[in-house]
């Protein structure tokens, strides 16, 4: 009788451990922040400025590093050929999903989910992500 207290009091405990320790916030995710945005998102403007700042940085996506390469000469080519971004669909483009949380690391490293920028690039691709 007592080997079976225990067995059920060790079950029972083990059991607690691992739903109390699963249950903690890594990512905050932005959902939908370029609904908001009415002004048509240029990418030499808007798009392309961000990832300059925040993502060509050496050792992360330049030429020869991580891709994509989000260089200023390379970064609209790098992200419509490598197949990071569904135009008109931002929920299901892989860039999208970088910068929100959706996918692990967010994006950029150490700073995301930052939502202007979220919020910018979310639009610009519901607006067709033009090469404008």
């Amino acid at each position: 009788m007592l080997k079976k207290k225990t067995a059920l009091l060790t079950v029972g405990v083990t059991t607690m451990l691992l739903i109390f320790s699963g249950c903690y916030k890594t990512t905050t995710l932005v959902v939908n922040p370029g609904d908001s945005i009415t002004t048509e998102m240029s990418y030499a403007n808007d798009i392309n400025p961000i990832f300059q700042k925040s993502c060509a940085l050496a050792g992360c996506h330049v030429s020869g590093a991580k891709a994509p390469d989000l260089t200023k000469d390379n970064s609209y080519k790098s992200l419509t050929v490598g197949g990071y971004i569904k135009a008109l669909d931002p929920d299901n483009s892989e860039l999208y999903q970088w910068l929100s949380g959706k996918k692990s690391p967010v994006m950029p490293l150490g700073a995301g989910p930052d939502q202007a920028i979220n919020g910018k690039v979310y639009a610009w691709i519901k607006q067709g992500a033009k090469n404008n």
